[in-house]
């Protein structure tokens, strides 16, 4: 049997989500007459970029700068999910409950966090967000960072910083499972629209491995509801690089703007 890497890490909290994952993924395998391959020496880069991999999920930003034509996209997922839908979702822009700022620009001169400089989620899409009401090139008084999107979050309880954007899927799930990590947060704002986090296999495999993949992934959904019902994830649509070149148009747009950089 082949070894491969297969892991989906983007979306690994609460633990019914990491749980879910993992019983869609062995069922793939199983489907597929594949053996796992281990990638727990390996980070994120390095998985996306191993000749060993057979599936994993990427943020749509770096799969246009750093990992451009070097990775397969087999899919784009079509969440079902408060703010996520039709192969969609975007950034939740939260403070605190209790903060008497009201709008965006109320925030001008806060304490921003973001979970990495190469997030969509987190970064790009804030950044075109707050890109017109930027002053001089600058929105924030201090940008930190955070490492990842719950402890974004943290910062924001713990009254370290003042506002962040959150993938809505991150968000759905915490909502659901712990809503205790969001009850004290509110919604400022929504970002634009950005596709679904894609799904990528290694650069080398064919159209027709691709779309076999695609397949099974989808058989493998309508044979587990209940992973179906606990990620919100009915189906993976079809997706090429095309989908998110809106991406980097947000990117130029706040560019054009004079606010390149979130700061």
């Amino acid at each position: 049997m082949a070894q491969h890497h297969t892991e989906l890490l983007m979306y690994v909290a609460p633990e019914p989500i990491r749980a879910a994952n993992e019983r869609w993924i062995a069922r793939i395998i199983e489907q597929l007459g594949h053996t796992r391959l281990s990638a727990e020496d390996l980070s994120l880069p390095e998985l996306w970029l191993s000749p060993d991999l057979l599936l994993t999920q990427t943020c749509g930003y770096p799969l246009m700068t750093v990992l451009r034509g070097q990775v397969r996209i087999v899919g784009r997922p079509r969440y079902e999910l408060p703010d996520a839908s039709a192969g969609n979702h975007c950034s939740l822009i939260l403070g605190h409950a209790d903060d008497p700022r009201k709008t965006l620009a109320d925030f001008h001169n806060s304490r921003g966090v973001i979970n990495s400089e190469d997030s969509n989620s987190g970064m790009n899409l804030l950044r075109q967000r707050l890109a017109p009401l930027n002053q001089d090139g600058q929105f924030f008084a201090s940008v930190g960072i955070s490492g990842g999107h719950r402890e974004s979050l943290r910062w924001l309880r713990e009254n370290r910083a003042d506002l962040a954007a959150i993938d809505s899927v991150t968000y759905a799930y915490l909502a659901r499972y712990v809503p205790e990590e969001v009850s004290a947060l509110r919604v400022i704002a929504r970002s634009a629209l950005s596709p679904t986090l894609p799904f990528i296999t290694v650069g080398s495999a064919t159209d027709e491995q691709v779309e076999q993949l695609r397949q099974v992934m989808n058989e493998t959904l309508r044979e587990l509801p209940d992973v179906v019902q606990t990620l919100g994830l009915p189906e993976v649509f079809a997706a090429s690089e095309r989908d998110y070149q809106i991406l980097l148009d947000y990117q130029r747009e706040a560019e054009g703007l004079g606010y390149g950089r979130l700061r």
